[in-house]
């Protein structure tokens, strides 16, 4: 080879390097790929966050969804219209999914209702505390009785940090909702007797 081939030619490598080494510091002074690398840092952690804040409003919608079910539809038996009507804890469950519609078919599975009554309010107090009864019971009482009704619905959890604060079990919280009363004189027959069984 001829030296002045050589030399072009080593003078073309030399400029291959002296242009890669350019573009090596031009690499390593470019900032602009590091806010994608710190967002990818910081997105798990930001999307979880509201993933979570999001599940947690629906949670408490449910449990306001559930508690006003309970309240409104608890006036039926208050004035006697489920009494009259003879109307079954099946309808009575209708009737309280009916009102929390939005939730869709998942209600007549996940809600469970106990309707039971007592000799005066002070003894409702005792049962409020206790868990979910093994065994519902239906006893909407007559006219002057004094009913207390509690609802527990199982809500789903999805977001992985409030399935381990949140969980009641199997991944699901039990929400509950109570309403006592004293129903209305609605009518002069006594109601008959329902014996419910203690849990």
């Amino acid at each position: 080879m001829a030296p002045v081939a050589r030399l072009k030619r080593l003078q073309g490598c030399a400029g291959l390097l002296a242009r890669a080494r350019a573009r090596a510091r031009l690499f390593s002074r470019a900032r602009r790929g590091a806010v994608t690398v710190e967002f990818a840092f910081v997105s798990i952690p930001f999307l979880l966050l509201i993933f979570a804040i999001i599940e947690l409003g629906l949670v408490f919608l449910v449990a306001i969804t559930l508690e006003n079910a309970v309240i409104d539809v608890g006036r039926t038996i208050r004035t006697g219209e489920v009494q009259t009507a003879g109307r079954t804890a099946a309808a009575f469950k209708t009737a309280v999914c009916t009102e929390m519609s939005w939730l869709g078919s998942a209600c007549s599975t996940a809600l469970s209702l106990d309707v039971r009554t007592f000799a005066g309010f002070s003894a409702s107090g005792v049962v409020l505390t206790a868990a979910k009864p093994n065994t519902p019971c239906w006893d909407p009482g007559g006219p002057g009785s004094i009913v207390l009704i509690r609802a527990y619905y199982n809500w789903p959890l999805v977001t992985p940090l409030l399935q381990t604060g949140l969980q009641t079990s199997n991944g699901k919280r039990m929400l509950t909702a109570a309403t006592a009363f004293s129903n209305e004189p609605y009518s002069d027959t006594p109601a008959a007797a329902v014996i419910c069984p203690i849990n």
